[in-house]
């Protein structure tokens, strides 16, 4: 009980005298220690990287899960140790009303059949996104957050105990500067008059005395230069380490792209074979009176390729009982032929199909019959049908 007691009571002493030493630097009425420049740019890189990290994982941790009471709640499982319960994505929820609204509606009518095409390609873009996110935070998140659990939380529980190793030597550094004024002040004016003795020999005791205190002080100061020596030494040791740090969080950011490239490469492809797939899926727009098609203005290009119909191959536009004529055998029209910019990518989807690079120029026209969300393209030697919502006609 006495052994906790004197310890308690020393605890307590150093922390009065760093409370001291600290208010008196922060009011300018003592002497700090500083750091040499090139440990004080250590500090500052530091800071920036714990800080930047910080904003980077909760960035991310937004856009793989928009949802802020979704992140909540596995913030909660994970702090209490628990299996993050398995989430619907939003494509998957989707998926899911679509196919029980073509399953009420009529899986057999054209928006029946249309719903099913489009929910199975929704699910398949649900599955990717859950796959990213898995691969995401494996490979991203769980570094940059052990980052911030692990080694900065190492990095400042030594900064913080480097603070308290400098407190204690300039403490010390004033100490001894107290004491070896008081000590010059007893040897230089002692009071020896032979009528006054007893001056004299209290004078003699002081200047015995603050010499004691002068050694005593020389001896705390070589040994809290010690402690704060080896204490920054540690602390710089660990503050280096955040060049090996910048080097894992860039192995993480080249896995982070990757996996979101083949994310969206994956998305990309599951809506070209939906595209395809509503492009030959007949009747899409039965129930008009007339066929209409979207316009160029007021439609974008993805949704109108996504809900056009193929047009008719060129047997549906020979008249009956003639053979069908062959592309290659279609001269075009006197007049009429236009320049046109391809607006998209478009992969034919058979023979009788040309296929479409971004901003190429082609030369389009129409023919009797034919149509109207279709055209024929010629590019050189070669030509097929062009979808209209795919281009911008120039002249």
């Amino acid at each position: 009980m006495d052994f906790n007691m004197k310890k308690l009571a020393s605890d307590a002493g150093i922390f009065f005298t760093r409370a001291v030493q600290f208010t008196e630097e922060k009011f300018g009425q003592a002497e700090k220690t500083e750091l040499d420049a090139h440990f004080e740019s250590l500090l500052a890189r530091a800071d920036s990287t714990k800080n930047w990290t910080e904003k980077i994982l909760r960035q991310t941790e937004v856009l793989l899960q928009p949802n802020p009471s979704a992140r909540v709640e596995e913030f909660l499982y994970e702090k209490l140790d628990r299996k993050v319960p398995s989430r619907v994505t939003n494509g998957e929820l989707l998926a899911q009303y679509m196919a029980e609204a073509a399953s009420e509606l009529g899986p057999t009518t054209p928006y029946g059949k249309t719903l099913i095409k489009v929910a199975e390609a929704e699910k398949r873009l649900g599955a990717a996104e859950r796959d990213f996110i898995h691969t995401a935070s494996i490979n991203f998140l769980t570094p940059l957050r052990n980052f911030l659990e692990g080694d900065w939380k190492t990095i400042s529980k030594e900064r913080r105990l480097l603070q308290n190793r400098r407190l204690d030597l300039d403490a010390s550094k004033a100490r001894l500067k107290k004491a070896k004024a008081a000590e010059a002040k007893a040897t230089t004016v002692p009071d020896f008059q032979e009528t006054r003795p007893r001056n004299y020999i209290l004078s003699a005791s002081a200047s015995a005395l603050w010499n004691d205190e002068v050694d005593k002080a020389e001896q705390e100061l070589r040994v809290a230069q010690t402690e704060f020596d080896r204490q920054a030494e540690v602390t710089r040791l660990l503050l280096e380490g955040i060049s090996s740090t910048h080097v894992n969080h860039l192995r993480c950011l080249h896995e982070f792209v990757e996996s979101q490239t083949t994310y969206y490469a994956q998305c990309y492809r599951h809506m070209l074979d939906l595209q395809k797939q509503l492009g030959r899926f007949p009747g899409t727009f039965v129930g008009t009176t007339e066929p209409t098609s979207p316009t160029l203005s007021s439609t974008s290009p993805t949704t109108a390729a996504a809900t056009m119909p193929m047009g008719p191959s060129m047997a549906d536009l020979a008249p009956p009982g003639e053979a069908a004529l062959r592309l290659e055998e279609v001269a075009p029209p006197a007049s009429g032929t236009r320049k046109a910019r391809v607006l998209y990518d478009y992969e034919a989807a058979d023979s009788s199909e040309l296929a479409l690079l971004a901003d190429e120029l082609i030369t389009v026209y129409s023919l009797p019959g034919m149509d109207p969300d279709w055209l024929i393209g010629e590019r050189g030697n070669k030509k097929g049908k062009v979808p209209v919502t795919y281009l911008e006609l120039l002249s």
